[in-house]
Parts: structure tokens; sequence; C-alpha cells
């Protein structure tokens, strides 16, 4: 019997979680009112032979043993780099879920809903000082939606100099794919700067590829190798020569956070992820926050409305002349500001910075403790994350960074980020963050170095994983390609 066939059969109980609940003829609630309403044609499905007959008990449990092949922050560790999954804390949900908060509408008159007003104000205020910039709109409902405000300011300042002729920004090789994206859906050209053989772009590359139609650059700093661009301010200033704003992806200020004020590199525009450094809820436990901070080039033209204070104290919502506009409907994700605030104020201004010292520190002990066991791309000092490669396990077994990410599922690990930036071939994108200790961080450092080993004396392990997971490898290619969205009989 080989190891892989082991495996599987010592961990079918957890494959057995997933058996099609089988249906019966006439299992159905009784109890629930008939619909009143007329049909719609066109909602009605039209095959309707052999649908599945279950009680509403029945349709719960299954569910729930869906949800509990889950994975999430708060089961395990999620290494997912460039995306910060950090600990949410629970007194943020409990004040969030406050009634006094959580029964307010923004229909509702600013005189009965000052408290959410200086909510709204204090973490403006908060996000300008934590970065040194002069402006902040929490209004973007997400980084992206923050980044093509951003973009759209950056069009708007130079729509007003009437400087119609630039209409090129500037995106390096190793930039978030929103970047380009958002540049282009602002209608800009993109143009690409390429990373030299230390991880970073350089203020030669900028010059060799700046002429009169560059508009701006978009940069992340650390970027997403998570590596310092060390010659950001003398980027900042020639780009300023030339009439040409610097707008920083904010995906990686959790590396910087209290160390420096981003204001003091020369950046014009940046948007804050509140989901990443501020610890509100990810994707479906969410929604984000993408508030965007701003230089004084920019103050004009912040998305509206903005909260302001008035003499006497009281705050209102101002609207903003020469804006951008509004992205969503209503002032932001609420919900998510009071998070944020929640936890800018546990640290305080004096222990902001342990959230950068803590995160950096835990990722360069991942990579001291992995450097033996997996390829690193680049010999620079790196901050918040760390990106290795599968060069050595390609080289040695033909094992694949998907194959290795598959076979973290197998420990109860979220898979790392993979095949990103692509600058890297085969890359492995770690980032633990600043909420996991000392423990934790071993006990998945001895995982990999498991799965390296395995890698070179079992390859056919890792090749088929994963192997304790209630659904095995999928063809995602096929799924991708060939979705199936409704039920169907022959897929049930």
């Amino acid at each position: 019997m080989s190891v892989v066939t082991e495996i599987q059969r010592a961990f079918h109980p957890v494959t057995d979680l997933l058996e099609k609940t089988h249906a019966v003829k006439g299992r159905v609630n009784e109890y629930l009112p008939a619909v009143n309403l007329p049909e719609a044609p066109a909602w009605t499905r039209k095959q309707i032979s052999n649908f599945p007959q279950l009680s509403e008990f029945e349709v719960l449990r299954h569910f729930t043993k869906l949800s509990q092949l889950n994975h999430s922050i708060d089961g395990g560790m999620y290494p997912l780099g460039s995306c910060t999954m950090k600990y949410n804390p629970r007194i943020n949900e409990e004040v969030a879920g406050m009634q006094r908060f959580s029964y307010m509408h923004p229909y509702m008159p600013e005189v009965d809903v000052q408290g959410s007003l200086e909510v709204m104000y204090l973490l403006q205020e908060a996000l300008k000082e934590i970065t040194g910039m002069k402006g902040c709109s929490l209004h973007p409902a997400a980084g992206a939606q923050g980044e093509l405000a951003g973009v759209k300011m950056i069009r708007k300042y130079h729509q007003i100099k009437n400087n119609t002729h630039k209409t090129v920004i500037l995106v390096p090789d190793s930039a978030h794919g929103t970047n380009p994206a958002t540049a282009a859906l602002s209608g800009f050209t993109v143009r690409t700067l390429t990373s030299n053989e230390h991880g970073i772009i350089t203020l030669n590359e900028l010059k060799s590829k700046m002429d009169e139609t560059v508009a701006g650059l978009m940069i992340t700093v650390p970027n997403t190798l998570g590596i310092f661009e060390k010659e950001i301010k003398e980027i900042a200033d020639f780009l300023h020569a030339q009439d040409a704003l610097l707008y920083c992806d904010g995906a990686n200020l959790n590396a910087m956070v209290g160390q420096v004020h981003i204001y003091n590199m020369g950046v014009d525009v940046m948007h804050i992820n509140l989901h990443k450094t501020f610890s509100t809820p990810h994707g479906g436990g969410g929604p984000g926050s993408g508030p965007v901070v701003v230089s004084e080039r920019l103050l004009p033209f912040l998305p509206t409305p903005q909260v302001v204070q008035k003499s006497d104290g009281t705050f209102e919502l101002q609207h903003v002349e020469q804006t951008v506009g509004k992205y969503r409907g209503f002032y932001g994700n609420f919900g998510m500001f009071i998070r944020a605030l929640c936890y800018i104020y546990a640290f305080g201004k004096e222990k902001l910075s342990q959230i950068s010292q803590t995160a950096v520190l835990n990722a360069n002990y991942i990579k001291s403790q992995l450097r033996d066991s997996y390829d690193l791309p680049f010999e620079s000092k790196t901050l918040h994350e760390a990106v290795f490669t599968d060069r050595w396990q390609q080289k040695t077994s033909k094992v694949k960074t998907h194959d290795i990410a598959k076979r973290l599922m197998d420990f109860g690990y979220h898979p790392p980020t993979v095949y990103f930036p692509l600058v890297v071939e085969g890359a492995l994108m770690i980032e633990p963050t600043e909420s996991e200790s000392k423990t934790e961080l071993d006990r998945f450092i001895q995982v990999m170095k498991q799965v390296a080993h395995e890698a070179k004396e079992t390859p056919e392990v890792v090749k088929t994983a994963p192997h304790r997971t209630g659904i095995k490898r999928l063809n995602e290619t096929q799924a991708a390609r060939n979705p199936v969205l409704t039920w169907n009989q022959n897929h049930s």
C-alpha cells in the first residue's frame, strides 16, 4: 500500500462529512405558509424532476458541516502574504454592536447622530496623524475603491491644471494587479517600471521611463517582496519636479505604522486598508474599508462628504467643492470605523509602533528559519513578509509551489499567497502578522520544514495533497472555466 493511500484511509472519516444527504420524497416542512405572490416566469425553474426533498433540520446540518470545513483566522494561522490576516479583537465587535451605534441610520438628522459623527472625525484625525498626511476621507468602501478614488484625484489635479498631455501612470513590475487595473479604469495608459536585482525601483529606472506625459507613479512601500523602497524620497522629489504625483498603495502599511510618516516620504495620496492594518474583519466577515489620505496638492478633490468639527464642538458633514464625487451610498462602512478606532486607541500613540515591530520580527524569524529549506529570490532585507520560491523542490522532485500550498492544508494552515508577486517564479509569500506567538511560528516552521523534507523523500505525498480535508484536490482550471452554478441532478 502506498504512503498516499495510507494517509487517505486514515482520514476517511473527514471525507465522510461531505457524503450526500439522501433525499426522501415528501420530506418537506409543512408549517411554512404558502407563498401568496404570483409566480414570475423568468424565475421559475423549468425542470424540477427529482429535486431533493429535505427537512429544514437536514438542510441546517448540511450547511453546518460545510461551515466546519472552512478555515478562518479564529481557527488557525493564516499566513496569506500581502493580506495581513491578523486577529480581529472581540472587544471591537462588542463596541460596534452597541445599539447606540447599530440602531443609527444615515437619514437621521445630524443633531441626533453626533456620537457617530465624532467617531468618524476621530478616525479621520487619527489616520492623518499616523501617516502625517493633510487630509482624509473615510468614504471608499474597500481598498480597491480607495485606490480608484486616489487615482481619480490625480486625474482631477491634472484636469484642473489643464495638463491634458499627462495620460500615463507608471507602475512597478512587482505591483498588485489592482494598480494597473485602476490606472486603466481611470483613463490612463500604464507604463511598467522594472525592479533591479535587489527587488526595488531605482531613480535611474524612473528617469529612463519618464517624460512629459507621465501623470504619476503608483508604488507599494514596502513592496510586494517585503522590501523597503529605499529611494522613495528621491523618486518623489523627481516626480514633483515634473509636476507628476506619487500614489502609495497602503497594502503593506502594517510594516511601517508608528515608524514613519508617509507624508515625509513625498507621498501625495494613499489608501489605507482598515481590514489589514487596523484589524477590521476581512472578506465575508467584513465589509472592508479603504479610507484615503492626501497631501496638500489633493485636498480640494477628496471624496465627499467630510466630517468637520465646528467652533462650538459639534460635528457636521461638509461637502467638498472640487470633489471627485461619491463612490458609494452614504458615508462609508461605519461599523468598520468603530472597530478600527477601538484598535488604534487600544494601542495608543506610544505603543502603536509595537504593531509593525512585532510584524517585522515575526516575518524575519520565519525567513531566518526557512532559508535553508526554501530558496530566497532576493538577499535584500525584508520587513513584514517573506517570499520564497519552489526552485529547489522543482529541481529535486518536480514539486511545485501549488503542491506545497495544498500540503499545508493537511496540517491546518491556510496556504500562503502563491505565484505572487509575478516577478518571482513559483513564489510562496508568507505574512504572519504581529498576532502570532513564537510557539505558533515554531509550529508553522516545523510543518514547512516537514513539507520540504517530504518533497525530497516522498514527493507523491506532496503532489497529491491535500489528504486530510473534506474535499481533495480540485481541477481548479476546469472549475473556473466551466462553473456549475445551479442545481443539476447530474452534479448532485
